[in-house]
């Protein structure tokens, strides 16, 4: 424990007042915590990171219907589970779910490994404070989480300098979440942690003057809560161009292809795309049966962890296709297909309901 800062309080008054809090102003009816069971908690965990409760609630309600134990998602066809996370975003998220499990019913009899934290975490997709999220939950057993609204209100609390993603910031927040967690009202207190820093310790606006902390917060002694946490060392995005081709048929279908099983949008359903028009044209001369182009519609931006994405939409019209680069479908919106799209394309499908057959140009 030698990176532990020196706490601020000792661990069971820590414990009693965040619980006193907990039990007045925590969040006691999700939807994953009755019945609160480890598959149910593993789900709500993965869609939850980078995702707001009040987003994820109405996807973890579909997906619970959808599938609702453990065994139906490992045997559902990836383009179902994908389908249903569309509007979550990364996707790998849901990827690495529908794989964990898949390993988890082949080799731990169709159960998550709960009995430690080095099980959870040798299954794609499951992080140390998600796997003792999920222990903790699900179990009642002791193990420590820290997720970023832990680590927002323990950086607060003791004024901890350094951006939390640094290894040696991170070491000494884990040793305080690690000194902290209690032995008992483990689902409670795990709760209560997440709570606490999504609801009254939040990023921007908090509520310092209702903290059962307020007297030992040192950010708040400080007169300076928001400049903790420290933000990441920020890098300028640099920005990607792809043209994507709208691909409409007589009939007003739209053409998509399925993209590699990793990398950007991987396994989702996308529009062709192109560096240059000329790739473009190449590809229609291939494989449209007499292509006719639109005027270009106007460009946008898609903003990612690493880069920005400038894209250019194509509508084009032909026939009928005479052969294609990758394997593909013809999307109808107006009946459409359980399929995850990648998220602008998604947006872009959307404008081109109701299909008009003779659009106005430059229209997507």
């Amino acid at each position: 424990m030698t990176d532990m800062p020196t706490p601020r309080l000792a661990a069971s008054e820590f414990q009693q007042r965040l619980l006193a809090w907990f039990d007045c102003y925590g969040r006691h009816d999700l939807p994953w915590q009755s019945p609160r069971s480890a598959y149910r908690v593993w789900v709500s965990e993965i869609m939850l990171q980078q995702t707001q409760v009040t987003t994820v609630i109405a996807y973890f309600e579909r997906f619970m219907v959808r599938f609702p134990t453990l065994e139906s998602l490992a045997k559902a066809p990836q383009d179902e589970v994908l389908h249903l996370w569309t509007g979550l975003g990364y996707y790998a998220r849901a990827r690495n779910l529908h794989k964990a499990a898949q390993v988890a019913l082949a080799e731990h009899d169709g159960e998550l490994p709960t009995e430690s934290i080095d099980a959870l975490v040798a299954l794609p997709g499951i992080g140390r404070s998600t796997a003792g999220a999920i222990i903790a939950q699900s179990t009642g057993q002791r193990a420590a989480i820290l997720d970023g609204n832990v680590k927002r209100t323990l950086t607060r609390l003791h004024a901890l300098s350094g951006w939390p993603g640094k290894p040696g910031v991170e070491r000494k927040l884990w040793a305080l979440a690690e000194y902290y967690t209690p032995t008992e009202r483990l689902a409670d207190y795990t709760q209560a942690m997440m709570d606490f820093g999504a609801t009254l310790c939040k990023r921007s606006t908090p509520d310092c003057l209702s903290c059962p902390f307020d007297d030992v917060c040192l950010a708040y002694a400080e007169g300076a809560p928001k400049r903790y946490p420290e933000s990441k060392p920020k890098k300028a995005l640099p920005t990607r161009q792809t043209i994507m081709l709208m691909l409409r048929d007589p009939e007003g279908r739209v053409w998509l292809e399925q993209r590699p099983p990793s990398g950007l949008w991987g396994g989702l359903w996308s529009l062709p795309q192109f560096e240059t028009h000329s790739e473009l044209n190449d590809w229609l001369e291939t494989n449209a049966v007499n292509p006719k182009r639109e005027t270009t519609s106007p460009s946008f931006y898609h903003t990612f962890s690493h880069f920005r994405l400038q894209i250019t939409p194509q509508p084009v019209s032909c026939d009928r296709l005479g052969g294609v680069r990758e394997s593909g479908v013809w999307y109808d919106v107006n009946h459409p297909p359980a399929l995850g799209l990648a998220a602008p394309v998604k947006a872009l499908l959307s404008q081109l309901t109701p299909f008009s057959l003779n659009p106005t140009p430059g229209h997507a």
